[in-house]
């Protein structure tokens, strides 16, 4: 059956009733495989800017059309951060130090996103995923209450399944404290990167070094911490991104060096942004690799990386030479594609201009088979707008309207 035809029928009913905001027809097949699928934008409401409490909502399509946040989607109960696994949406409502409900969404039978169920545990500020697991870190701020509590927990039938800590002094042995910025899946194992800091201000005199710490599956023992003078730690405060294996099994490593802000006591990196590779099989970082993407670029600071396909990643950079983007700032980024076997960079044209840019979502949404990115982008005067890029002509489209403050998330669910 044509899945068009479905969609009009199917979800022409579903999507009208309940989600009246979607004023337009998508009668254009999506750059993606038919199925039974919707896509979930996550907004904010009109007005607000990343710091409102969000709205649900959903789409057909990502290239065209207009939903809004009035009168439509499933209302969020304060700020959240967002991860899709197992074909859910899973809703981290962070507590500033509380506890924080852990929500979870699916669409039912017919296509419509609801309410799954809701877990209880501390506010954490890493979620990443392992086979049918969610791995959370509670990460410690103080030298009066050093441990980081890690949470598994099984998405397929949402609980807790494991707890564990780890004293982050220790872990650091240098004085500071390891503050984790992600958890990754390598073959069998849970790839940890991680900053250093001396207090709640992430101040820190350790800017020049890599560490990842390894740890064994499922007991999340340490085993050992792999460590790089090359570069600077790996992702930022909540960047929840910087380490990837590829389909070849290698594992690529993403640093931004901060540039240091005097203010806060940040030390300024004297080393570039940068990518490592951890060979297949390897224990170690490679040393006969290193990109440069700092000077790749032209002399930009590396923000966030997004991995596409091969050995393709989206890249987004502070688009000031001086200045390095922080875990909040979601705005005036430069936007490339890079291959990093060889070590290539190109930048996506079609983007409004840094200058332009007021909200970047923090989660975008990558195409099962990488061929496209999308982005949700807010620009000054105008409602947000999907920003699809073609990964490979490095082409962005101006898409779905969504009449929102900004847009913060952007996942894919099947029914």
């Amino acid at each position: 059956m044509n899945y068009s035809n479905i969609k009009k029928s199917v979800l022409a009913i579903c999507v009208v009733s309940l989600f009246a905001s979607c004023d337009k027809k998508n009668d254009a097949p999506e750059p993606e495989a038919e199925g039974h699928f919707q896509y979930v934008v996550v907004a904010t409401p009109e007005g607000t800017v990343s710091e409102g409490a969000d709205y649900l909502l959903q789409t057909g399509s990502l290239t065209e059309g207009s939903i809004t946040t009035v009168g439509a989607g499933l209302e969020q109960d304060g700020y959240r951060y967002y991860a899709f696994h197992k074909n859910k949406v899973f809703s981290f409502l962070y507590g500033q130090g509380n506890p924080g409900a852990v929500t979870t969404y699916a669409l039912d039978e017919k296509g419509i996103l609801t309410f799954q169920s809701n877990l209880q545990t501390e506010t954490v500020q890493v979620f990443g995923t392992y086979g049918d697991e969610l791995i959370l870190i509670k990460c410690p701020r103080s030298f009066a209450a050093p441990n980081a509590g890690i949470y598994r927990v099984d998405a397929l039938n949402p609980q807790i399944v494991g707890t564990t800590y780890i004293d982050v002094t220790q872990l650091a042995g240098n004085g500071e404290m390891a503050h984790f910025t992600g958890a990754f899946q390598v073959d069998n194992k849970v790839y940890a990167p991680y900053m250093c800091i001396k207090d709640n201000y992430f101040r820190t005199d350790l800017t020049d070094s890599v560490w990842i710490a390894v740890f064994s599956w499922p007991d999340m023992t340490l085993e050992r911490v792999i460590k790089d003078d090359r570069t600077s730690y790996i992702g930022h405060y909540f960047a929840l991104k910087g380490v990837t294996q590829v389909e070849n099994g290698d594992v690529y490593t993403f640093s931004h060096a901060p540039t240091g802000h005097a203010e806060n006591g940040i030390k300024p990196s004297s080393k570039p942004s940068a990518a490592l590779r951890i060979k297949k099989g390897a224990s170690e970082f490679d040393q006969g690799y290193f990109f440069n993407i700092q000077e790749a670029s032209g002399g930009y600071h590396l923000h966030k990386s997004f991995y596409l396909s091969g050995t393709k990643f989206l890249l987004t950079f502070s688009s000031n030479k001086e200045q390095t983007p922080q875990w909040g700032d979601t705005n005036e980024l430069k936007f490339a594609i890079t291959d990093v076997a060889t070590q290539s960079l190109t930048w996506v044209s079609g983007m409004p201009e840094p200058e332009q840019l007021v909200h970047v979502s923090r989660l975008p949404y990558v195409a099962e088979d990488g061929t496209f990115i999308a982005f949700g982008i807010t620009v000054k005067d105008e409602y947000p707008h999907i920003y699809t890029i073609d990964t490979s002509t490095a082409k962005a489209t101006k898409g779905l309207e969504v009449i929102s403050g900004c847009i913060t998330s952007i996942g894919r669910l099947t029914f």
